[in-house]
């Protein structure tokens, strides 16, 4: 995950005081790239202290390594044109034509960081698991419900038994049933709703694998999780990280069925071509009106 994208989603699981620095960085950037150490701790009202711990919370050792890294990615950001909308306000007189610029801005931005973080050898063990799995089980709750849905039509789609749910109570029924060589996949972009906790701690109990879409990759999701696959997220008037997150779960779950079609490629294809067969009496023809 980009650095401003990780500060972003890490702020709030933070103490106080980091919180603070987490946001003068976040609300200007290229400014804080800037600042010396001192200025940085007067900005945000905290110490000098305070951000070599935040430093440190980071994974930097020290302040001018965290300085080289929002420059550098402040660097490619000021690359694209189109990144100029990213992050402004959307206001009640707001013309058509800024609303999606600023929508679409964000949304590929947010493809491109989730894209920049996916770790390829995580995402390569989830894809191997399903094409291997007797059965596969997504959870997720609102928006997440409906990433999970999808994801079910298309593994079904190529034939790997999946259910997704957004009942606790069906969704850890089911978990009890998973054993060794299936798979339970819990979707949350905060990684700490309780129910998705539970079933794939239950999964995880009976043996299952178990993988976490989340955006926060410190959290209790994450925690028990067997794997974990992380997205990013960006916020715009009226549509808070939860819903903004949906495009990048989207895409890293693409990028998983992907994955499991090519390694059941002639168990895929067979079912495509049966499947299209199957619904050809309900399209319209291009001679017809």
């Amino acid at each position: 995950m980009e650095l401003l994208g990780r500060i972003r989603t890490e702020r709030h699981e933070m103490p106080d005081a980091l919180r603070k620095v987490a946001d003068a960085i976040l609300e200007n950037p290229a400014a804080a790239a800037r600042l010396t150490i001192v200025d940085l701790a007067e900005r945000s009202g905290t110490s000098t202290a305070t951000i070599t711990r935040f430093c440190r919370a980071l994974g930097f050792g020290g302040y001018a390594e965290l300085r080289v890294a929002v420059a550098t990615e402040m660097g490619r950001v000021n690359q694209q044109t189109w990144q100029t909308d990213i992050g402004q306000e959307i206001l009640p007189g707001d013309t058509l034509e800024k609303v999606l610029g600023v929508v679409s801005g964000n949304d590929i931005r947010l493809i491109q960081e989730t894209g920049d973080q996916l770790d390829l050898a995580v995402v390569e063990k989830v894809a191997q698991a399903i094409a291997r799995a007797g059965r596969v089980l997504l959870f997720g709750v609102s928006s997440s419900a409906a990433v999970a849905s999808e994801m079910e039509y298309r593994l079904q789609r190529i034939r790997i038994p999946t259910w997704s749910r957004s009942d606790a109570h069906s969704a850890l029924t089911d978990a009890a049933l998973l054993g060794q060589g299936d798979v339970a996949i819990g979707i949350s972009h905060s990684g700490r709703t309780r129910e998705a906790i539970e079933v794939l701690a239950e999964a995880g109990s009976h043996g299952a694998i178990t993988v976490a879409v989340t955006s926060n990759p410190r959290s209790p999701l994450a925690e028990v999780a067997e794997l974990v696959l992380t997205t990013a997220s960006r916020e715009t008037t009226f549509r808070s990280d939860g819903f903004a997150a949906i495009h990048s779960q989207l895409l890293v779950l693409d990028v998983v069925y992907v994955s499991v079609a090519q390694r059941t490629y002639e168990r895929t294809k067979q079912a495509f071509d049966v499947t299209v067969r199957a619904v050809a009496g309900h399209r319209l023809s291009e001679g017809d009106s």
